[in-house]
């Protein structure tokens, strides 16, 4: 049965004219703090900088899961990734059955593609007389659930994979069904960011809606030795060295120095601003959207640890700030004025919503989000929610089963293995190391069955017991330390 219908689907030059066109970028676990407009002094990304200050900057924006796939869900459908059934990055064990970690609890089953019956970005703008293109990651699906089957007219290297991982990894050959093979060194993010604007400027007297979802700055961690060399030099020029702390069960990188993780954030940069380089060329930057974000907060714990995401805790794979506090940049020069910051807490859920308010898409749809051009244009209201996730899932970076509800400047954490809820005031402890729960038992049991009620509204699906958890061995569960509680210096 479809949970979606299209009522009409005219001639783009009817329905579009005078509708902005639409630029979507997401990095790929790019962390909020990786961007220098958030606060990096290592990493520079100069052109998403300038983009931030002639756009608005959202300080509490956040991906509605700390992995990648079901946040790709959510900013395609709207909706939240419980609704999609995608609660965990596609190619983890997809059943309980599939389980072979020794762990207190089995994580949930969940859907290892995004169902036809759910309406895109791609099929919502196609419908409102968009021409509408991807390029990038997709990590949606096999083959037969790709973005050219999903409403994307055009589709530049979106397969199943979550990574560039073919022979060549980031530089060619890409050994991408959806993206032939470039000159020997060329890099995915310019080829893709060059394949956007043949794109942009072959459409520039239509509507057009562009998604760009980057590869970068996702393992495999290799980068331009131009840049690599850069920042060593730089490493060593500010007197930088390696220093961790301790997230049970695993090491966190406590600041960012990483040379090749630094090379790769700034060609993420290098490639946005091709992009936003074509718009001005073209005179198309006053009518276009331009939306940048992430998947999920940047990768702290494992792989490498490349970067730090304090004053954040954690990052990508758990329910602390680090792990899904996001980085999002909007710019609209026609309505929108620039140099603001928004501090109104948002999700990824909100991108489908936004889009289809821009485009005056007429659609009968069940999503969850709001659109957010009230607080682009500042004279419309935006009611604010609580937000929540749900990850009933072992991520690879140490995080457990759990799930989250933040209200106001209130955060709720609920771990599942041992029932432990964890409760923080975002406004006087963003780095949340002050848990408040046994000090405020009514607001805890308040906001738990808040969280409580939106599960079941969702359809999350818990974890079970694992029959075969064996206690007698390590399983690496569970203590909570602060990141700040324990520091080392780590070659």
């Amino acid at each position: 049965m479809l949970q979606y219908l299209l009522l009409f689907i005219p001639a783009f030059s009817v329905l579009a004219a005078g509708r902005p066109n639409v630029i979507f970028m997401i990095a790929d676990d790019l962390g909020q703090r990786d961007l220098g407009c958030y606060g990096s002094t290592f990493y520079e990304t100069p052109n998403l900088d300038r983009l931030a200050k002639q756009g608005v900057r959202f300080t509490n924006a956040y991906a509605a899961c700390p992995v990648c796939s079901p946040t790709r869900a959510a900013v395609q459908t709207g909706r939240w990734p419980q609704r999609t059934g995608i609660t965990d990055y596609i190619g983890a064990p997809l059943k309980p059955s599939l389980w072979k970690r020794n762990t207190i609890l089995l994580p949930a089953p969940y859907a290892d593609r995004l169902a036809h019956e759910e309406l895109t970005m791609g099929e919502m703008m196609k419908s409102a007389g968009y021409v509408t293109f991807f390029a990038g990651k997709w990590h949606l699906g096999p083959a037969g659930f790709w973005p050219e089957n999903q409403g994307y007219d055009i589709n530049m290297g979106g397969i199943d994979k979550g990574g560039p991982y073919g022979a060549g990894k980031y530089f060619t050959p890409y050994a991408n069904p959806r993206l032939p093979d470039g000159p020997p060194g060329e890099h995915i993010a310019d080829r893709l960011a060059a394949e956007t604007c043949k794109f942009i400027e072959s459409n520039r007297h239509r509507p057009f809606f562009a998604c760009y979802a980057f590869y970068d700055v996702h393992t495999p961690l290799n980068t331009k030795k131009a840049l690599e060399q850069k920042y060593v030099k730089k490493k060593d020029k500010l007197g930088l060295e390696p220093k961790f702390g301790r997230e049970e069960p695993r090491d966190v990188r406590l600041v960012q120095e990483h040379a090749v993780y630094a090379g790769m954030v700034e060609t993420l940069d290098s490639a946005a601003g091709v992009i936003l380089a074509k718009l001005d060329q073209l005179d198309l930057t006053e009518n276009t959207v331009v939306i940048f974000t992430s998947d999920n907060g940047g990768l702290s714990t494992s792989e490498g640890s490349p970067t730090s995401n304090l004053p954040l805790r954690g990052g990508k794979g758990w329910l602390y700030e680090g792990g899904i506090r996001v980085p999002l940049l909007i710019r609209w020069p026609e309505k929108c004025k620039g140099g603001r910051l928004i501090h109104t807490p948002v999700c990824s859920i909100d991108y489908f919503a936004t889009l289809q308010d821009l485009a005056a898409a007429q659609t009968v749809s069940q999503i969850d989000g709001s659109s957010l051009r009230p607080l682009l244009e500042e004279n419309g209201t935006f009611a604010e929610r609580p937000l929540a996730w749900h990850y009933p899932h072992y991520g690879n970076q140490g995080g457990a089963p759990s799930a989250a509800l933040r209200e106001g400047d209130w955060k709720l954490i609920h771990w599942y293995e041992n029932d432990r809820l964890e409760l923080y005031n975002l406004r006087n402890d963003l780095s949340e190391t002050n848990d408040l729960a046994t000090q405020e038992p009514k607001r805890v049991q308040l906001m738990l069955s808040r969280l409580k009620t939106w599960q079941n509204d969702v359809g999350a699906i818990m974890p079970s017991k694992n029959p075969s958890f064996n206690s007698a061995k390590p399983s690496g569960r569970f203590s909570s330390t602060p990141t700040k509680a324990v520091e080392k210096s780590k070659k």
